[in-house]
């Protein structure tokens, strides 16, 4: 986490990406399953709002119905009544 950011700024742009993905998540999905990547910058944001600063539940987009880590704990996967959405780093 970057100390030179403030905790409620860091969280908030984390939901703002996870809105962004949930949005996204319609237009590259394949059934219910969906890819979506951030620059690693941005995955890194998403990640330590979920799993390292005890992000309240109510806090995170109320579609988020479950998340977790897969791959190593280089996939962040977010369950909506919708989508199976992977979220990965993309490499460039």
């Amino acid at each position: 986490m970057n100390p030179d950011i403030p905790a409620n700024k860091h969280i908030k742009q984390a939901i703002n990406h996870l809105n962004r993905v949930i949005d996204y998540a319609p237009m590259v999905a394949e059934g219910n399953q969906a890819t979506v990547y951030l620059t690693a910058q941005d995955w890194h944001v998403v990640a330590d709002a979920l799993f390292k600063m005890d992000t309240p539940d109510e806090m995170l987009p109320d579609a988020i119905d479950d998340y977790g880590l897969a791959n190593e704990n280089q996939t962040i996967t977010l369950t909506t009544p919708d989508y199976d959405i992977e979220v990965e780093i993309v490499h460039s």
